[in-house]
Order: structure tokens, then sequence, then C-alpha cells
């Protein structure tokens, strides 16, 4: 890419919030450049969400390896956990703690670190480059220059939107994903794929589209998943609801007996006058998918009643829901 070309769309990132809208402009015909000082296709694929999935396999061999023996088809679920996870370079180690990291001297070619291991009392290191990737993620805008592209920046770091996701500043700028957090948005992946969406369709046909944030899920992918959507009880005590709330413990459910999972909780909050659905917080196995469900609810304002009545596969972790309301 020359000083010279001209391009109809500029985008900067190519993580889904800019790879959304630069398909489907491009699918327009636009002619369009995307812009990113990092490998292509940003934080989710490259060093986010995906590869923290194929983490988290290694993670839960860990957890079914432990313990008393295992039935047949768990050891065979232990031992393809641990081959797909050293297949993409994971070094899978059991019953292995750390017990503490040791900083190099710094070199040319940068820091080296050391991690002091302990295997069934036997000591041990490895050597890494980094240790431990963290997942949060903040607005990269301090490079932008955004004063000379007349941006306004707001309190976060992020590019200032109307709710159209455009500049609220003079300039034809819109922005998605983590460069943007308007009321209602959390940085997530799909998030990002939404919003740019929005963008799309405002710039292919002159829309005021509007993202729409109801009921979306996040989950943090420990051992066992950790999973919420809508509001907490505080929040909707705040807003004036008035709730009923449940609560319990999972733990000796089928669902998490059955992988030998000993920690499960869930509390659900429901709108007192419409038995409406406003929020959902789970632990346990599978919840992780779970939460969709109950995110589908919220969004499309179904009351309670509806996912209590409805006949679920079994045994699935689906069928445990009506339990929860």
């Amino acid at each position: 890419m020359s000083a010279t070309d001209s391009f109809d769309l500029v985008v900067l990132g190519t993580g889904a919030g800019g790879s959304t809208p630069a398909a489907k402009c491009r699918e327009a015909g636009w002619r369009v450049a995307v812009v990113d000082d990092q490998p292509y296709g940003g934080t989710c694929a490259v060093r986010g969400c995906d590869p923290k999935k194929v983490l988290v396999a290694g993670s839960q061999a860990v957890v079914l390896g432990r313990g008393t023996p295992l039935g047949h088809f768990d050891q065979d679920l232990v031992a393809t956990l641990i081959e797909h996870s050293r297949h993409v370079g994971i070094d899978v180690r059991l019953d292995t703690s750390v017990t503490f990291v040791e900083r190099q001297s710094d070199t040319d070619a940068g820091a080296r670190y050391r991690v002091h291991t302990d295997t069934n009392g036997h000591a041990g290191m490895v050597e890494a480059d980094l240790v431990v990737h963290g997942g949060g993620r903040v607005p990269n805008t301090d490079t932008l220059d955004a004063a000379l592209g007349d941006i306004t920046i707001d309190a976060h770091g992020g590019v200032a939107v109307n709710e159209y996701l455009q500049s609220v500043s003079n300039t034809r700028v819109y922005a998605a994903g983590d460069a943007v957090l308007p009321p209602g948005a959390i940085p997530l992946t799909p998030v990002a794929s939404h919003e740019g969406a929005v963008i799309a369709s405002n710039l292919l046909h002159s829309d005021q589209k509007r993202p729409d944030y109801r009921g979306i899920p996040s989950v943090v992918f420990t051992g066992p998943p950790l999973a919420s959507v809508g509001l907490t009880e505080a929040e909707a005590r705040r807003q004036g609801i008035e709730v009923h709330v449940q609560r319990g413990d999972t733990s000796s459910w089928y669902s998490n007996r059955r992988v030998r999972e000993s920690v499960g909780m869930y509390k659900t909050i429901i709108e007192a006058k419409t038995d409406r659905l406003v929020g959902a917080h789970l632990l346990g196995t599978h919840v992780d998918e779970m939460i969709n469900l109950f995110a589908v609810a919220i969004r499309c304002a179904l009351p309670a009643t509806e996912l209590r009545h409805m006949i679920y596969a079994y045994p699935t972790s689906m069928s445990d829901i009506p339990y929860m309301l």
C-alpha cells in the first residue's frame, strides 16, 4: 500500500470489530484497506479467546486426571484432551505446582523468566519469554493522534460515539469493539462483531441503526466455568425492580457428579410482577453453553414459566434449568 493509494474505507484493527465491516463493505464492492500493528485476526483469534479455549482443554485433562481411578470412557477423554493439547504445542504437566517465578537479567533478545515447579516432591524448572498472558483488554487509542483527526476520546480511553457508533466529533469516524464502550456494551468479541455489523449497515445503506446490547452473556473459562447474563440482584434492586431470587448449590446434581466436578452454584433473578427473567449467574460444568438459553430468555423478555415448562433433552446440563427458576 503506497501513500498515493485511495480507498473507500480504511479499517484500523483486524479483530472482530474491524474485520466485520471490512468484509461486508468489500463484498459490496468497496475498496477497503485494513491497518493493524498486530498479527491479523485481533486479540480473540490470535492471542485471546480461541487460544484460551485450547488451554482450557489442558486444564480439563488435569482436573479429570486427578484423584481416584476413572471409568474407561473418562480415561479415554483424559488421554484425548492431553493428546490434543500436546498436538497444538502445549506441554501438559499433571500434578505440578509452581513454587516461584524468577526474572533473569535482560538480554538483547529481551527478558527471560524461570518458572520453578514441584512435581510430587521433585523440583523442576522451565524457562519462558513470558509468564501468564492476561486476558484483560483496553482500548488502543494512545497512538491514534486523535486530536489531529478531530476525534474525541472518552474517560475510558475509547472513542466517544453516539448511539449509531459514530464519533461525536466532526469527523465521519465509526468505532467498534474495545475502542468504544457506550452504555450497555461490554468488551467481548461477539459484541464487537455485532457493532461491526451495525457500522457496516450504516455505511452501506445510510441507516440509522443502533447496536442492541440486551441479554449479552459472558463467561470466565475457569475450571469449572463461571457464566453470567443480565442484572445482578444488587443492580436490579437499584433500578427499583422487585425481584424473586433463587440460589442453590449444584455440586451434588448429576450433571456435575458425572464428571466429578465438586463445585457448582446458581443464582437467578426474576422480576416479581412479570415473572420475567432479568439475570442469571452460574458456576459449574457446561454452564458456558447453558448461559446462552438464559440470554435468549432475557433478550426476548420471556417469562421464567416458559423455561420451567419447556421439555429438555435428558440427561443434559440444560435439563437442570427448571430447578434453577
